[in-house]
């Protein structure tokens, strides 16, 4: 079980995304919106923070940006419907963890968390 922050304007994705982690046990927080999904981050320190781009406002690469610019070492994972392969590769050099499209299949949402949380688990060692 792990405190997860899922950061994405869309209420829908926000929900789905959310009830898959519930399901799996880990405790959710939610924002509407990269401001207060930044704040959040700082706020609650989770071990992950699941993220989209495209938002308004703070957009989830300044999202990256700024946490990496506080040295909060936590592992991000961008959630988008963004499939060009230089956003991708922009996100990866900024520091996430992980990529993956929307809508997130929840097998692979899943792994791809369990895999990054693992890391951290080791990392926090």
């Amino acid at each position: 079980m792990a405190l997860i922050l899922v950061i994405d304007d869309s209420l829908y994705m926000r929900g789905k995304i959310c009830s898959i982690l519930r399901l799996d046990g880990h405790i959710i927080l939610e924002a509407d919106n990269g401001l207060k999904g930044l704040q959040m981050a700082s706020a609650n320190s989770p071990d992950c923070v699941l993220l989209d781009i495209i938002m308004p406002g703070m957009d989830g690469l300044k999202i990256i940006k700024s946490l990496k610019d506080q040295h909060l070492n936590i592992p991000m994972i961008v959630v988008t419907a963004d499939i060009q392969e230089s956003t991708r590769k922009q996100c990866m050099e900024l520091g996430a963890a992980a990529v993956i499209n929307k809508p997130p299949k929840e097998e692979e949402l899943l792994s791809i968390i369990n895999k990054v949380l693992a890391l951290k688990k080791g990392a926090d060692r």
